[in-house]
């Protein structure tokens, strides 16, 4: 069986919005002719990859394999096209990921005044991909949180930060003015073990409608600021480690160096003053 790389791009956005309506909007198509696409891939298949109600759709087991699958499939694919059109137009690129909440606009403009001649783009994290960017070749330079795994990677710590709770703005402990890990004992808490969500905006809106509360990094409480979210601070949460990241097989003496050091020096320059 051919694998038709339209088909499992639209599966993709199905499986990540959740949603028909929402995938269709993201891909600029008509929401019929996406539910079709996605029927007619079914049946190419011989299984189902949704499981639809009225209001959503989940993905049955056989979705959520194909999905781990496609992610692999797609980024390599638009990898490989992005250094095809890069050497086709003589271009120099570089990709910097960054985990959501963290700024990169201040080395940037350094690097791109040093640099003029270079193209930057950026690649907004998903909260849940961590250092996969890095590793599969989407990007060169990464500005993460930890948790994440440090085989084959350089590693330079650029702070910390610390994480508070987000609860429904009609939480009982929304009154407080800080909490204890002890308060939180016994809450339902959204995180990737007890519910998978693929977006921030997907997960504020489960905590809203009260399905559960978060424990996230404050510059991302600072960046996400709503009247139906409350954000407290946890008092007895260690501090998350934020670090500069790049491939170990990186290119250290050329860009990806440059980036890092001017990266490095931007930092320093911001703490000192």
């Amino acid at each position: 069986m051919d694998l038709d790389l339209r088909k499992l791009r639209y599966f993709v956005a199905v499986a990540e919005h959740g949603h028909f309506g929402r995938a269709a909007q993201a891909l600029f198509i008509a929401q019929p002719v996406l539910s079709r696409q996605i029927r007619a891939f079914e049946q190419e298949l011989g299984c189902a990859l949704f499981t639809r109600t009225t209001r959503s759709v989940e993905l049955t087991s056989a979705g959520r394999q194909l999905h781990e699958e496609a992610q692999r499939i797609t980024t390599m694919v638009d990898t490989a096209l992005r250094r095809v059109h890069e050497a086709a137009h003589n271009e120099r690129r570089l990709v910097v990921a960054f985990s959501p909440g963290l700024h990169v606009s201040e080395a940037i403009r350094e690097f791109t005044a040093r640099h003029p001649e270079v193209g930057v783009d950026v690649l907004p994290l998903r909260w849940w991909e961590r250092d996969a960017p890095l590793r599969d070749g989407r990007a060169h330079v990464g500005y993460l949180r930890r948790p994440f795994d440090d085989a084959g990677l350089r590693t330079i710590p650029i702070g910390h930060e610390t994480k508070v709770a987000c609860l429904p703005a009609t939480h009982p402990l929304v009154g407080r003015s800080s909490l204890t890990s002890a308060d939180l004992d016994g809450e339902p808490v959204l995180d990737a073990r007890a519910r998978r969500t693929y977006t921030l905006d997907e997960k504020f809106e489960l905590i809203a409608s009260g399905q559960g509360i978060a424990l996230v990094p404050l510059s991302i409480a600072g960046s996400y600021s709503r009247p139906d979210l409350v954000y407290r601070p946890v008092t007895d949460h260690p501090p998350v480690e934020t670090c500069l990241a790049v491939p170990e097989d990186g290119d250290r003496q050329g860009l990806v160096g440059d980036f890092l050091d001017t990266a490095v020096a931007t930092l320093r320059h911001r703490a000192a003053g």
